[in-house]
């Protein structure tokens, strides 16, 4: 796959810009208080659905059959952030698309079989456009925690319960929160690509859209202003907002709400066409490998690199939250780990209704 190489090719590209970014924004920034999303779900009628059912989960799920299991997902993520930091940032989005789409089931995970879907349709969740981004780092760093696992304790922890516990390590070593994971998810035994484009929010999504979007999945207003602030880390290629900065919602200008600096600097970066598709920005263009409160300092000052981020600032129902957040760390990180516990038990497939995969990327059974 030349994948070392590669990544290391694509981290360049983010040091780079980053640091282009910290050297454009620092001086003008002395004395301010201190995966991304795919198409427009705006202009649907939104159909009222029933609450998704939340199974009781438990952090000692595995006390007895693997009591291991998260000193041995934490040799692997600690190895991959070390070696290659953005899988962090990819993981924790890795796990947004998964819970947002049929619940925290790992669906997400499963890979085409060399079938595909026919007709050049997709056969699998990840096939979808809007998962074409989902960074390969991700998927691998699952891979290899759960062969780690599965070399102790075979057939017993779930690819989706390895993911959930992925995604917090990161956070953690990034700077963020560590809280304890509830397990007991079961691997989900289809992956439907038809039921990705409703359930993820897109470039163009409105606060209305966003809002009705994680009521759907059982969470509040608040939950969807926290769990935004996953952004504190993590990169945007440019195809996710280049709209805001040359053909705002078909005004053929840029978005007025985004900083002239930012926006001048993201231009030089983000031609209107034909630019390097490998190219990204940072979502947090202070901290970006930092897991800390700044994105929400970065929307007050109209420096949110996506329109949905800067919308939050925008919209009298989230501003409050955001400024409040934006003053107070230790208060986003607990209403971050509530968040992810909440978003954790959306919709989990327990007993017979799911699986135990050997091969996260594989059905049980599959060849």
């Amino acid at each position: 796959m030349g994948g070392h190489l590669c990544c290391l090719s694509s981290f360049l590209r983010v040091s780079l810009l980053f640091f282009f970014f910290a050297f454009y924004f620092v001086s003008c920034r002395v004395g301010l208080a201190e995966g991304s999303y795919g198409g427009s779900n705006a202009g649907t009628k939104s159909k009222r659905k029933a609450v998704p059912v939340r199974h009781q989960l438990s952090p000692d799920f595995y006390s007895t059959t693997c009591p291991q299991v998260e000193q041995l997902v934490a040799s692997v993520t600690a190895r991959r952030f070390s070696d290659l930091p953005a899988a962090g940032a990819a993981t924790i989005r890795l796990f947004f698309h998964d819970c947002f789409v049929e619940g925290c089931d790992a669906s997400i995970l499963i890979a085409p079989s060399s079938g595909g879907g026919g007709g050049g349709k997709a056969a699998v969740e990840r096939d979808v456009e809007e998962n074409k981004s989902l960074a390969a780092e991700a998927f691998e760093t699952i891979e290899m925690a759960k062969a780690a696992v599965e070399s102790k304790c075979p057939g017993v922890v779930t690819c989706a319960d390895i993911l959930a516990i992925a995604a917090r390590d990161f956070v953690h070593l990034a700077g963020g929160p560590d809280y304890a994971v509830k397990k007991g998810r079961k691997d989900s035994r289809v992956s439907l690509p038809h039921k990705v484009k409703a359930n993820l929010p897109r470039p163009n999504s409105t606060v209305d859209d966003l809002i009705r979007l994680f009521v759907s999945k059982g969470l509040t207003t608040q939950d969807l202003v926290v769990l935004s602030g996953a952004h504190t880390i993590g990169f945007s290629h440019c195809d996710q907002f280049v709209s805001r900065l040359y053909d705002y919602r078909g005004t053929a200008g840029p978005d007025p709400a985004i900083d002239p600096r930012l926006l001048k600097a993201l231009r030089m970066s983000c031609p209107r066409s034909g630019g390097n598709a490998d190219v990204v920005a940072p979502f947090d263009v202070q901290t970006p490998f930092s897991f800390d409160h700044m994105y929400y300092s970065n929307l007050e000052a109209k420096m949110g690199l996506l329109a949905t981020d800067q919308a939050l600032f925008l919209d009298s129902r989230t501003r409050p939250l955001v400024q409040e957040l934006g003053k107070d760390k230790a208060e986003f990180f607990a209403a971050f780990a509530a968040g992810m516990d909440k978003m954790g038990s959306i919709r989990v497939k327990k007993g017979r209704t799911g699986e135990i995969r050997k091969i996260c990327s594989k059905h049980l059974g599959a060849s």
